[in-house]
């Protein structure tokens, strides 16, 4: 359990946010909102203690363990992969050193009745419970597993870190904390360098994970998913709600229009105080009254209501012309790279109109099709347009391009054509540049204000097929919602490529997916996609699994699952299997009684912590022990448990 006990952070602007109290309690899986700037990230940092409060204390119990996914890691990258992962817990390492010389010395000594040789012996016994207390024995199959689930291919397990790119970095670090199985685990924005596939292999991670997960990101389904409780820090305060992010949304516009209501009517109120005010202060009879009303206007606490213009945002791409009946033919299309096949032999002709998601896991080449169908990338195959088709391209990148030394409108004003020059004010106030912000340079924006722009660059373009590559990057949850509804209002033809499955669903009408060096097309949408694709994915397949996964110096390890062998059972044996599973259902249903106690206990210590005085140390010292121990016990507690039901789902 991780306590806020009045958290400020001071700026030299002035306060981020201020006066945070709250408990956060085991088990909880948090999504943090707010606009960008409002402290997100900021107060990830706080908790991972990277950084300091100017004001109040954050208290964690003691050992705690705090894994913290951050946007600017920093990376070993002389390791391979699986080194990177097998030597980073130091309570292993130890263990498994002090066990390679505690072998090597038994081997070697010859003094078996020696005192020395017999404490060895105990030594030994207490590292090997140690080492399986702590998963030591099923390290390299958890390892195996998470660099699976995150995307990383078997054949790749042993590449330095340094060959990858910053991407495949991020999911390596990620990788690194989850299969150490810290108490608590902070992700800002995790999902931004996964493809679909590993977005929901880490949402059913981080659903079972049993610790705190706190998390920021711009994935409205990824929250909804995985967190059952919002924090939104808004006008240097945190509001909690018990609420994913969609149903918090839906409470927080509904509060917001009871605010906007008495935002309205108090500012009435002011102004008819403030009538009555002039109108008496004048007068020695009234003056009285009148001071009345003004210490009356002073302690009036003004009613702030934070303004969400970006949901106010509308935007529509123009149709440039109509064209034919069909916009794009590809022949044999094909790209290889230092004698590896990307795709090859790709034929297919897209008609007007159509709506295409193009997926895949990063590195299968979606980006390289896209440039192949705008021949920015020579290739096999021939690429033919149909008659009058205009596109658009929306590189991965387009935000970075941008040139940082020309400010907002020079930037706008570089590409538009004709009459629309007139209107730029006016559509660079939809993208929300208003005012003097539109002389702004290019190079002060922040990543989300740069996308917005090159999106606006996009509206200036007129086409009929827009092929566009992650345009959803940096850009916050509104921003996306006003994207999407632009492209479902678009008449024309457009490719999209992005791994955010909510931006995508209910927006295309094809998907295609690059599997085994070919483009495989299905006509169902995203969501039936990958429930079919995830199912694939689980499905074990027999002798079949990861095997030979190994370090330097580490015993090979079988990952797969063997088949066991049947028999039936005589009848002595079958009384012998009947009286154990009774004695362990006995067994289990007392460890339950005991568990509902412990948790019973740990629910009123919780009462008593929320409101702990921690100016008295002692008394403060002497109940965080007191819940410590309790929560201990109760860990012991459901650690059997789990025992007796392993032995009973055995039997």
């Amino acid at each position: 359990m991780i306590n806020l006990e009045q958290l400020g952070v001071y700026l030299p602007q002035g306060h981020l946010f201020k006066d945070i109290t709250l408990q956060i309690n085991r088990g909880d899986k948090i999504g943090l909102a707010g606009k960008n700037g409002a402290g997100k990230s900021t107060m990830l940092k706080l908790l991972s203690g990277m950084e300091k409060p100017s004001e109040g204390r954050i208290h964690t119990p003691k050992d705690t363990t705090i894994g913290f996914l951050t946007q600017d890691i920093k990376i070993d990258t002389t390791k391979t992969v699986y080194d990177y992962l097998f030597y980073s817990n130091e309570l292993l390492n130890r263990v498994r050193t002090r066990l390679d010389e505690i072998n090597h010395d038994l081997v070697t000594r010859t003094d078996y009745e020696n005192e020395s040789y017999l404490a060895l012996l105990d030594e030994l016994t207490e590292l090997n419970d140690l080492f399986a207390f702590h998963e030591g024995f099923q390290w390299e199959e958890k390892i195996a597993s998470i660099l699976l689930g995150l995307g990383f291919e078997l054949a790749e397990f042993h590449r330095e870190l340094s060959t990858f790119s910053g991407g495949w970095k991020m999911r390596a670090e990620l990788a690194r904390i989850l299969v150490n199985k810290p108490d608590v685990i902070l992700l800002d924005e995790p999902t931004n360098h996964l493809d679909i596939i590993s977005i929901s292999w880490l949402e059913n991670y981080l659903t079972k994970f049993e610790g705190i997960v706190i998390v920021i990101s711009h994935d409205r389904l990824f929250l909804d998913n995985v967190t059952k409780r919002t924090l939104e820090i808004s006008q240097g305060k945190v509001n909690d709600y018990p609420l994913p992010y969609s149903l918090y949304k839906i409470r927080r516009e509904e509060e917001l229009a009871l605010m906007t209501n008495a935002k309205k009517q108090q500012e009435k109120d002011i102004k008819h105080t403030k009538e009555l005010i002039d109108k008496f202060r004048a007068k020695a009879s009234k003056a009285a009254f009148a001071q009345s009303l003004m210490k009356k206007l002073d302690k009036t606490e003004i009613i702030e209501v934070e303004n969400d213009a970006v949901a106010k945002m509308k935007v529509s791409f123009p149709l440039s012309l109509q064209p034919g009946k069909w916009i794009l033919e590809m022949e044999r299309m094909g790209k290889t790279f230092n004698d590896k096949v990307l795709f090859k032999e790709i034929s297919i002709t897209v008609g007007r109109g159509e709506k295409i998601a193009l997926l895949g896991p990063n590195g299968v080449g979606k980006s390289t099709l896209l440039k192949r169908i705008m021949g920015t990338l020579d290739g096999d195959g021939i690429v033919n347009y149909g008659h009058n088709v205009k596109i658009t391209y929306f590189a991965q990148d387009q935000a970075e391009k941008l040139d940082v030394n020309k400010t907002i409108y020079e930037t706008v004003d570089d590409i538009a054509e004709g009459e629309i020059r007139k209107d730029l004010r006016s559509i660079l106030g939809t993208f929300l540049f208003t005012g003097e912000e539109v002389d702004k340079k290019v190079g002060v924006l922040s990543g989300g204000e740069r996308t917005r722009l090159a999106l606006c660059q996009l509206l200036l373009s007129p086409c009929n097929f827009l092929i566009l590559d992650e345009p959803t990057n940096h850009l916050d949850i509104q921003s996306k919602e006003v994207l999407k509804r632009a492209l479902i209002n678009y008449e024309g033809t457009f490719i999209v490529v992005s791994h955010d499955r909510e931006f995508l669903d209910g927006l295309t009408n094809r998907i295609w997916d690059i599997q085994d060096k070919t483009l495989k097309i299905y006509h169902y949408d995203v969501k039936e996609y990958l429930a079919k694709k995830m199912a694939v994915e689980s499905e074990p397949s027999i002798g079949s699994g990861v095997t030979k996964v190994k370090s330097d110096g580490v015993k090979k390890v079988e990952l797969s699952t063997p088949i066991k062998e049947t028999k039936e059972l005589t009848q002595e044996e079958q009384k012998e299997l009947k009286r154990k599973k009774n004695s362990l259902q006995n067994q289990i249903k007392r460890s339950e009684e005991q568990i509902e106690t412990l948790e019973n206990k740990v629910k009123a210590m919780d009462e008593v912590i929320l409101n702990l005085d921690y100016s008295d140390k002692a008394n403060s010292d002497k109940v965080l022990a007191e819940y410590d121990q309790i929560k201990k016990e109760l860990d012991v507690a459901v650690s059997f448990w789990e025992t007796q039901v392993e032995e009973m789902d055995a039997l």
